[in-house]
């Protein structure tokens, strides 16, 4: 089961966020222990007053080629696993986020 879902606005995504992760890199997707599915997203910024919610921000719409102003967190601001939503057309937004975590997962 894919970790984002459609809407007529565009996509909300599940995530999994590593702050000081050494680079700013989409790692694939994982299965929790609740059975959840989420996209693991590393971030080289500290989670400290937002930086790391901003670059998970700003990585997204980089790697789904989007505006900064489309991405947006939806919950989870203080925790790593997080919503977040993205605006656009969804089918070819689902279809970028198939191909950034396909190579990743296998």
């Amino acid at each position: 089961m894919d970790p984002w879902r459609y809407s007529t606005e565009g996509i909300s995504v599940a995530l999994r966020v590593t702050p000081r992760g050494g680079r700013d890199d989409i790692d694939g997707i994982e299965t929790l222990a609740n059975g959840r599915s989420v996209v693991k997203v590393r971030v080289r910024a500290v989670a400290e007053g937002g930086e790391a919610n901003r670059a998970v921000t700003e990585l997204l719409a980089r790697a789904l080629g989007v505006p900064k102003r489309c991405v947006r967190v939806l919950s989870g601001t203080t925790s790593r696993h997080k919503q977040i939503a993205v605006d656009g057309d969804p089918a070819k937004l689902g279809e970028a986020l198939r191909k950034l975590t396909a190579a990743k997962t296998d």
